[in-house]
């Protein structure tokens, strides 16, 4: 099939080489020259782990594209996936002019039958507005030209996401065409040859199934870092909490690990657009609602256990803070709950010694060169002279660090740790303070 993939950012740039990996000819459109220039250099824009090996292997073999040139795009695919970001709005829900502009693009150029596929995580009722900029544009051009338009959300885990493409747990269809439908059969069959995984259904329903799918997830954590909290009041361990209730195969260990709060691309922008939808339609998401608001709390929390251990007053002190992103394998740091914990230090008095494996430099763009923030050239590096450590993002390489260096690079050895990294007996053992979240 030729495809056009509109959008180069984690959707679409995962989706258009995955898609170029099982055969299909794909042409990438998008509008930032500096991105397409770096794609072309075989660079990648982002960190994902694996893409960047498959994105070269698809442009040597000619499947793989890159353009900045809407017509030429809109001609060369059959379908058009729609991958564009859909930011927050003041209000919270999504912004939709860059889904908009690009079906009015497809609109514009268009001369036979297209199949437009929404992959960007949209409001219900988004489809109704693509199809409606779609026609409009085919009128003032007075064409007749035939096209479907489609639902197709993404389910892809930053930091996995070229798995969770390639071999997909469920495919959702959202689609009133059978035309439509058939083809997207056939686009995603190589990808689920050992039993079928398609789910087809209404438009509307599969736009809400994303939202509904994120927004879940999200009240599994919050809810669990609701209980840590208690746990830690009442003296009880939340680590025991959890095989306890996950051992229930109607509740099961995903999402259930407690920490300092959900952050990213996705949780947070979804969450807040359901609620806003919900608003919007006269109704109020009450437990949504209290999702959003507990892990806005949750992201205090490492800092309220900072508090109690140093007070308020962090003049002259120095933290030294493991991991940026807001979760391992990624350097996306949207709403990570370290750049709550940085500011919070900051406002205390505190200085920072920050290290990331992968999110160095996006910290630097966020913060240049703020001098209350020092960057480390190791995980190592980060401790020497602290006061204590706060681990932030459980990448692997933390999992099973030098505790002896810890002990002795700190000025005294204390540990805030916000995903639960290590077991509570054993540091004490170790002769370390150990904070972390709901163990006893």
């Amino acid at each position: 099939m030729k495809i056009t993939v509109i959008g180069t950012g984690y959707v679409g740039l995962v989706t258009g080489t995955c898609l170029a990996e099982m055969g299909n000819d794909v042409m990438c459109l998008d509008l930032d020259e500096n991105k397409i220039r770096i794609l072309r250099e075989g660079g990648i824009p982002i960190h994902e782990p694996g893409l960047q090996d498959l994105v070269h292997r698809n442009v040597a073999a000619g499947r793989l594209q890159f353009t900045t040139d809407i017509a030429e795009s809109v001609v060369f695919g059959e379908l058009q996936f729609i991958a564009v970001g859909t930011p927050p709005d003041e209000d919270g829900s999504a912004d939709l002019k860059y889904v908009v502009s690009a079906a009015r693009n497809i609109g514009k150029y268009m001369t036979d039958y297209k199949v437009v596929i929404d992959k960007s995580t949209v409001p219900v009722g988004t489809g109704d507005k693509v199809r409606a900029a779609i026609a409009e544009e085919l009128a003032a051009r007075k064409l007749e030209t035939p096209f479907d338009v489609v639902s197709n959300p993404e389910f892809l885990k930053e930091g996995a996401a070229v798995e969770d493409f390639m071999r997909p747990d469920r495919v959702v269809i959202g689609a009133d065409s059978e035309r439509a439908i058939t083809v997207m059969r056939e686009l995603y069959a190589p990808f689920i040859r050992n039993h079928d995984r398609v789910i087809v259904m209404d438009i509307r329903s599969a736009e809400l199934t994303k939202y509904a799918a994120n927004a879940m997830l999200a009240t599994r954590i919050s809810f669990m870092n609701e209980l840590a909290n208690l746990a830690d009041d009442l003296g009880a361990d939340i680590e025991q909490i959890r095989v306890g209730i996950g051992s229930d195969p109607r509740i099961g260990f995903h999402f259930l690990y407690p920490g300092c709060g959900y952050g990213g691309s996705c949780f947070p922008k979804d969450v807040q657009a359901l609620i806003r939808t919900a608003e919007e339609s006269g109704r109020r998401l009450k437990v949504l609602n209290a999702v959003e608001e507990a892990n806005d709390a949750q992201k205090h929390v490492l800092l309220d256990k900072i508090r109690s251990r140093f007070g308020s007053d962090l003049k002259g002190k120095v933290f030294a803070v493991w991991g940026l992103a807001f979760k391992p394998n990624t350097d996306d740091m949207r709403e990570a709950s370290s750049r709550v914990i940085i500011e919070g230090l900051w406002e205390m008095g505190a200085r920072v010694r920050a290290y990331d494996p992968v999110a160095m430099d996006e910290t630097r763009r966020i913060y240049g060169n703020d001098d209350r923030l020092s960057y480390a050239s190791s995980h190592q590096d980060a401790l020497t002279g602290a006061d204590a450590l706060v681990i932030v993002t459980e990448w692997k390489e933390f999992r099973v660090p030098n505790f002896d260096v810890i002990k002795s690079s700190l000025k005294q050895p204390v540990i805030f740790d916000g995903r639960n990294l290590y077991v509570p007996a054993q540091m004490r053992k170790r002769g370390i303070e150990y904070f972390a979240i709901g163990r006893r």
